[in-house]
């Protein structure tokens, strides 16, 4: 409850100076209490002990005796050592409804480009490379929730090994030997004959089995890094080349991301910063360092364990014949970035942990800030790492298929009297959301195992849970029609108020500070988890608070219906769930 914290922070600020501790940063230590039963603010008095000469328990209750009444505060009470803020019910009632929360902030709005996905495009988003979207389109959501200027940015890797691997494969490979160098694995899905990256991501399957197969694996070997090294000093035929084996892959992850909500509002080629000159213009600069060195073979590298960097400290720029590796352009590219936005973003896999690290410490040296970077840990299958090589995944678009087919089963049980159309509109909202939310409400640094029941499950904590409620609050606003509005300045005195109205009420006061953390700590999981609280709350106070009846509506309570109902389309629009209004 930010809004309560800087009204109480000046009344604890005068007790303190008045006792001689005004020294010490209460701010700080003035935070959101843990539990609700607690109250909305918490202070710990025991880093005033020391300046006071007293006990922690005595110093919360003199402070609680001391501070003057406020209109926001229903009490103030000692507990172990710890000052207890509780909010007034009228006071959140009447800041809510006066759109006095509205103003959470002083903070200015960033322009903030987030660059995420970034997969290789060589096949269909599996489940796992799905984490790196969905997390990144959260973030850009919730950016731009909170005011910022965002720009999503999909970096291509257009000139690595993974494309030039597809690349020699759809020249050199026809479906039948394909198919049957795949013959010992999972047949491919007659349902995605259209989407190239589907068919596309065989070619490149087969592809690496001959590379570690093959009697002729050396010759093919060579072949490849031939593309590679030409694709690494910018030769236009060879980019041509791979840009027509991978774009429609592209084409087809974009196509599955677009089911998700996922969009981009610029796409980035790795080459161009070849080809336009800048990474030659870098390593030119990179030599003239400090702590430039050059090995046996005549690759370039930094010593960046010079600048504190530990484990592997030689980081290697240019290769002996001249040619860039992929870190060099990608700090190319972030020097370009930083020329288009105030604030960077990346959303990284752990295993780039390392290559980040040696990145950022670059361009510190070269006198550019580093980014902020997200990393988070892999979905893993029940028996182990998910591998587009190996085959061993599930495609997303296969989950969204299931989710969806599951989720027009429980429709059509619930509501016989919707028709087709309308049962598969509300199928395809609830099986998408139930998976994507499925991935945002874990922490991003947790790993998780992914199971079928988990992915697809509509019970109380998954994304249907919070978008009935939503549509709960619609179907009570329809049938109830205009109402008239509620004047804020004059309420109904909540004294005695029902339990489920202040929880919804706590609830409503604390989505912005959840906002703003989730948003400065980059955890998009904290917002998911507020929208399951608000879905609760929503469901007590509809439960406590009978908003029409025999004497008409009680105008009061459908105000804060309407209110609840903004707010939930609000989250689960910045969590990119679907908020339909009937279910």
């Amino acid at each position: 409850m930010d809004r309560l914290k800087r009204l109480v922070l000046p009344l604890l600020q005068e007790q303190l100076e008045g006792m001689g501790a005004g020294h010490l940063p209460v701010e700080a230590m003035l935070n959101a209490s843990r539990e609700a039963d607690q109250g909305d603010l918490s202070l710990p008095c025991f880093g005033f002990a020391k300046a006071l000469g007293q006990a922690p328990a005595a110093i919360a209750a003199s402070l609680a005796e001391a501070l003057p009444d406020h209109e926001a505060l229903a009490s103030v009470t000692p507990v172990n050592g710890y000052l207890n803020f509780t909010a007034s019910t009228d006071w959140m009632a009447q800041t809510l409804l006066s759109g006095g929360d509205a103003q959470f902030t002083t903070d200015e709005p960033r322009t903030v480009l987030i660059e995420h996905t970034s997969a290789n495009p060589n096949g269909p988003f599996h489940v796992g490379r799905a984490r790196n979207a969905i997390l990144g389109d959260t973030l850009v959501r919730l950016n731009r929730l909170w005011g910022n200027d965002v720009t999503a940015e999909y970096y291509v890797d257009d000139m690595g090994k993974q494309v030039a691997v597809l690349a020699w494969a759809l020249e050199h490979l026809d479906s039948e030997g394909v198919e049957g160098l795949l013959a010992e694995r999972e047949p491919p899905n007659p349902r995605w004959t259209a989407k190239q990256d589907h068919e596309r991501v065989r070619f490149y399957q087969a592809a690496q089995i001959l590379r570690q197969e093959s009697d002729d694996k050396a010759s093919i070997e060579e072949a490849i890094g031939q593309l590679v090294h030409a694709s690494e000093h910018g030769d236009e035929a060879v980019l041509e080349a791979f840009e027509a084996a991978y774009q429609p892959v592209l084409d087809g992850m974009l196509t599955t991301l677009e089911r998700l909500g996922i969009s981009f509002d610029r796409f980035t080629k790795e080459s161009e910063f070849v080809t336009n000159g800048d990474v030659g213009r870098l390593m030119e600069e990179l030599k003239a360092l400090e702590i430039h060195g050059e090995a046996d073979n005549g690759a370039h590298f930094l010593d960046l364990g010079a600048r504190g960097l530990k484990g592997k400290t030689d980081f290697f720029y240019r290769r002996g014949d001249g040619s860039s590796l992929y870190a060099t352009r990608d700090i190319a590219y972030h020097r370009w970035k930083w020329t288009q936005s105030t604030a960077l973003v990346n959303v990284l896999g752990e295993d780039h942990k390392l290559q980040a690290q040696q990145v950022g410490m670059t361009l510190e040296e070269l006198g550019e800030q580093r980014p902020e970077v997200v990393f988070y840990s892999f979905i893993k299958l029940p028996e182990g790492k998910m591998s587009t090589r190996r085959g061993n995944v599930v495609f997303m678009d296969d989950l969204l298929e299931e989710a969806k087919a599951q989720a027009e089963a429980v429709v059509r049980d619930l509501r016989p009297e919707y028709d087709d159309e309308q049962i598969s509109n509300i199928a395809e909202a609830v099986g998408t959301s139930a998976v994507r939310f499925n991935i945002i409400k874990v922490s991003p640094e947790k790993g998780f195992t992914f199971r079928w029941e988990d992915a697809l499950t509509f019970e109380a904590g998954s994304a249907p849970f919070a978008m009935y409620s939503h549509t709960r609050a619609c179907s009570i606003a329809n049938n109830l029609g205009d109402v008239p509005a509620v004047d804020p300045e004059k309420l109904p005195v909540l004294t005695n108020a029902p339990d489920g109205l202040r929880q919804l009420l706590r609830t409503l006061c604390v989505q912005r500070d959840v906002l703003a953390k989730a948003v400065d700590e980059h955890r998009p999981h904290l917002f998911a988890e507020h929208l399951l609280q608000l879905a609760n709350a929503y469901n007590a106070f509809y439960r406590d608070c009978k908003i029409a009846g025999e004497n008409g509506v009680d105008t009061f309570y459908f105000a804060v219906s309407e209110l609840a109902r903004h707010r939930l389309k609000e989250g689960l629009n910045g969590l990119g769930l679907q908020a339909p209004k009937t279910m």
